[in-house]
């Protein structure tokens, strides 16, 4: 290596000399510029914080001149309200009494007036005596770590928002899940109020017992479709003299109050009729005239069917004389004491209160010992069958089950047809009635073992 242009070579002691002082001039700049150019912000203060030296990476960071820091600014002057408060009360006080201190965050504030958050450590430096010099202090830029941590408690914030939130929303969920088990057993507690009241009101429509007919035996049935809505189904058995009563069965049109209060006007009309006239085609003939007046001549058409009859025991206890007359009613059925069933046919008549002037004819029967006269509504002949329910019952086959069971007493007709309607389930939509009369047999007889639905 040539330090001039000359030669001959330096010799070995000079060249040592020589190198010792080119590497100590390059440690001195490498350190100088390593200081300067330092990742992180370095300055040294006196003891009453005059900054004595600072580098040009802190001067960068801030916004500031060399020349108008050192020696004029103390270090608290670089930081913020809130940094020279924390700074005096707590970072100074811990520096003295430690000589150390690490990891410090502090916020500074630059020369365009924002703030940067810094993490601060700082050592006091002693002379030979041991006496305190100067504070060397390293400041990292915390910019990044501020915001990962106003991230992480961004976060923090949401989910504890969002667990607040759900938290609501359960305790809302609960309350709504009571509220609507309150709504759930008041509706509960309602209606089986309202079934009550109705099966009340349902019962005061009909007779609360049959009155016991001489030499006759008499058995009846009600089916309530729905427990929710009062039907309009009706029947009744009641004296007229000492040799004659009155029964009826019918339907009026519609549920609920309506057919309730078409239901007793029809019962007391029907009842009232019959004490004046007891013939059954001017019973229903009044009924008719009532109904029509009422609503149909008022825009409010209201009409039922039902058939009357009137038994008559004067002539012949043991063959009471029966006469009935319809009115759009399905017809009655006779049990044979024989063991036959036929319908007693009342042609002619029409729906009662539809039309102003109605003919209703009579027919008339005896029923022997034996012999049972049943009466039903059309709730158990439109009910529904068949596995997709789209089928009625009928008449016909009506008829072949109560021929399959006849002779039967009034009793034994209406216990069978209470199973027949059981047997239903939930084709049976409608009310039913049934009503029988039955003249009991003179001697024993034997009913038939085939069995037909």
């Amino acid at each position: 290596m040539c330090r001039t242009g000359q030669d001959p070579e330096p010799s070995g002691t000079g060249d040592e000399a020589y190198i010792n002082t080119v590497f100590t001039t390059l440690l001195e700049d490498s350190s100088e510029e390593l200081y300067e150019s330092a990742p992180c912000g370095y300055l040294s203060t006196l003891m009453d914080g005059t900054i004595a030296k600072i580098n040009a990476t802190l001067l960068d960071w801030l916004g500031l001149e060399r020349e108008a820091v050192v020696g004029r600014l103390r270090f608290t002057d670089l930081l913020t309200v809130g940094g020279k408060l924390y700074h005096e009360t707590h970072f100074a006080p811990l520096l003295r009494l430690q000589g150390e201190i690490t990891g410090i965050a502090l916020e500074m504030r630059t020369s365009r007036g924002s703030r940067l958050p810094v993490l601060v450590s700082s050592a006091v430096k002693h002379g030979g005596e041991g006496e305190p010099l100067l504070i060397r202090t390293t400041v990292f830029d915390a910019s990044d770590r501020r915001a990962y941590e106003e991230e992480l408690l961004r976060r923090k914030q949401e989910a504890e928002q969002a667990r607040e939130e759900a938290e609501q929303a359960r305790a809302q969920a609960e309350q709504a899940r009571e509220e609507a088990e309150q709504a759930r057993a008041q509706a509960e507690a309602d209606r089986a109020r309202l079934a009550d009241a109705l099966t009340v009101l349902q019962r005061s429509l009909l007779p609360t017992s049959l009155p016991a007919v001489p030499g006759m035996e008499t058995a009846v049935y009600y089916h309530t479709a729905s427990a929710d809505q009062l039907g309009g189904d009706f029947y009744d058995l009641f004296p007229i003299d000492g040799a004659r009563w009155g029964f009826f069965i019918g339907d009026v049109c519609g549920k609920g109050p309506e057919a309730a209060a078409l239901t007793s006007l029809t019962r007391y009309t029907l009842r009232a009729a019959a004490l004046h006239d007891p013939e059954p085609a001017t019973a229903l003939a009044t009924l008719n005239a009532v109904l029509h007046e009422r609503y149909t001549a008022g825009g409010d058409p209201r009409y039922c069917t039902a058939i009357f009859g009137v038994v008559d025991t004067g002539t012949d206890p043991d063959r009471p004389t029966v006469r009935i007359a319809s009115g759009g009613h399905p017809s009655a059925l006779l049990l044979r004491a024989a063991g036959e069933a036929e319908y007693l046919p009342t042609p002619g008549g029409l729906l009662v209160g539809v039309l102003p002037d109605v003919s209703f004819a009579t027919a008339e029967t005896t029923l022997a010992p034996g012999d049972t006269l049943l009466l039903y509504t059309d709730g158990l002949t439109e009910a529904r069958t068949g596995p997709t329910r789209d089928s009625l019952y009928g008449e016909e086959a009506l008829h072949a089950f109560v021929s399959a069971r006849a002779p039967a007493t009034a009793q034994e007709a209406i216990t069978a047809l209470t199973g027949l309607l059981d047997s239903f389930g939930d084709g049976l939509d409608d009310d039913t009635a049934l009503l029988a009369l039955g003249v009991p047999a003179t001697r024993p007889h034997t009913r038939p073992t085939t069995n037909h639905h």
